[in-house]
């Protein structure tokens, strides 16, 4: 009999990958990845608990893979305070990821990302992270082939159960201009087939794929198509005047999904996506529009669970930040690394003031250590300078958090990150002074990377 092939799909837990595992839980040893601890069962499926944040836990996650499924989009925040955008932080995990994969040898990532619109022009930031997300994935040594699809349509999934709420709580509905993007929607079932098909397909590594259905319609064609599914005698009609913004706000409140959902998602759907090319989805299932949307709305369908688990226990004023900074001289995370402190100590006229003693790294204000860092050389790179925050006045506790400066996308950008960090301070204090205080100093820190590089290259 031959032996079923390792896949772990990281986003187990969301609509993709419950789908995914319950319809091909049998052609693979599946590795279900989670943020939670979640115990052994008498299923097939292999749960390991993982910190994506951390490129030490990715790679034991990882451990005796061949493939990985790439499902991750990181539009809820982890933490108390996340001073961070969800572009910046993809950005990170899917760096991590790809580290991990490479250090394990897999064989093949398949990553689910959005169509790029034809035009390219003023790309949502939305579709603009999924590609970096895939330019970052296959910047290594590890195959990827990127799936690029439109609205995936299937019975739990998060973006038609907008559609349906919408049809559901408002019986006049007047669109934007937005809601007249044509878009290919398609069934989760031909999703769920193509991204099968893909792995380990050794003629599709490095091929972007496309795929939708054969329909092309206006996302107000889907809400008509939806409401007569529904049984709903709807009034939907097109209006010249409503914003962006004015958009999300409406959408949010009538269909009951957060602005860090719907904010995204509106911004990508004002673009046409459109398949270049359906030659790829000629070998698999057909299904009309309508069809799709029946099954989406069949109650009788058993929509996949997962396990309870346990989520890891954090100081509840845990704080994360992620800042991505320009880096037009192509410098690697060890020149920002050592330049950083010797800036912060010049930009505030050595009031604060840093201070090197072989591998620790202290910042005192009047004398007064505010914090102390200890570099970790045996995990830090030209491209990765990791430091653990070990003490210092402004910090709570000396065994959790850390400071990393990354380069990513060949030095395009540096990401400056702390994880886990827990203030000292009151939080109301902490949240409008620290905080504040260290965006501010990010900012100046990338205002100062550029105007170095460019007086340099004089």
């Amino acid at each position: 009999m031959k032996q079923k092939k390792k896949l772990a799909i990281a986003g187990a837990s969301g609509f993709i990958g419950r789908w995914f595992i319950e319809t091909y839980k049998d052609d693979y040893h599946i590795i279900a990845l989670s943020r939670k601890k979640i115990a052994p069962s008498n299923s097939d499926i292999e749960w390991r608990t993982v910190d994506l944040f951390s490129i030490s836990s990715s790679i034991e996650a990882l451990k005796d893979v061949d493939y990985a499924l790439y499902l991750v989009h990181s539009m809820q925040p982890s933490t108390r305070l996340n001073q961070s955008n969800f572009e910046d932080t993809d950005l990170l995990l899917a760096d991590n990821f790809s580290r991990a994969a490479e250090a394990c040898s897999l064989s093949h990532i398949v990553y689910v990302g959005g169509i790029l619109p034809k035009d390219n022009l003023n790309i949502s930031k939305h579709l603009q992270s999924r590609y970096e997300v895939e330019r970052v994935l296959g910047s290594r040594k590890t195959p990827i082939t990127p799936i690029r699809a439109g609205i995936i349509i299937g019975p739990g999934g998060s973006s038609f159960n907008i559609v349906k709420k919408l049809v559901k709580n408002l019986p006049v509905m007047a669109c934007p201009s937005w809601t007249k993007s044509n878009n290919q929607p398609i069934d989760l079932r031909v999703a769920l087939a193509c991204i099968n098909h893909t792995l380990g397909n050794s003629s599709l590594y490095g091929h972007p794929l496309e795929i939708g259905g054969a329909q092309i319609v206006q996302y107000m064609d889907l809400l008509k198509l939806t409401a007569k599914e529904m049984n709903k005698k709807r009034w939907i009609f097109s209006v010249p005047f409503f914003s962006l913004g004015m958009s999300k706000l409406w959408v949010g409140l009538f269909s009951g999904s957060s602005s860090n959902f719907v904010s995204p998602l509106i911004e990508s759907l004002r673009h046409d996506m459109t398949l270049k090319d359906q030659g790829f989805l000629s070998i698999f299932p057909k299904f009309t529009l309508t069809e799709t949307i029946k099954r989406a709305l069949d109650k009788s369908v058993i929509i996949p669970i997962i396990p309870q688990g346990i989520a890891p226990v954090k100081d509840k004023n845990t704080v994360r930040s992620v800042q991505r900074i320009a880096n037009p001289g192509r410098k690697t995370s060890l020149w920002a690394a050592k330049q950083y402190p010797v800036w912060l100590s010049d930009m505030f006229g050595k009031i604060i003031d840093s201070k090197e003693d072989e591998k620790i790294l202290k910042f005192t204000l009047l004398g007064i250590p505010l914090l102390q860092l200890e570099f970790i050389e045996n995990r830090s790179d030209k491209n990765r300078q990791l430091f653990y925050i070990t003490g210092g006045l402004l910090s709570k506790r000396s065994n959790t958090g850390w400071l990393e400066f990354r380069s990513i996308l060949e030095g395009e950008y540096i990401i400056t990150a702390i994880h886990e960090f827990v203030p000292r301070l009151p939080w109301i204090i902490y949240k409008y002074t620290q905080a504040k205080a260290h965006l501010y100093v990010m900012k100046q820190f990338e205002k100062y990377l550029s105007s170095f590089q460019l007086h340099t290259d004089k």
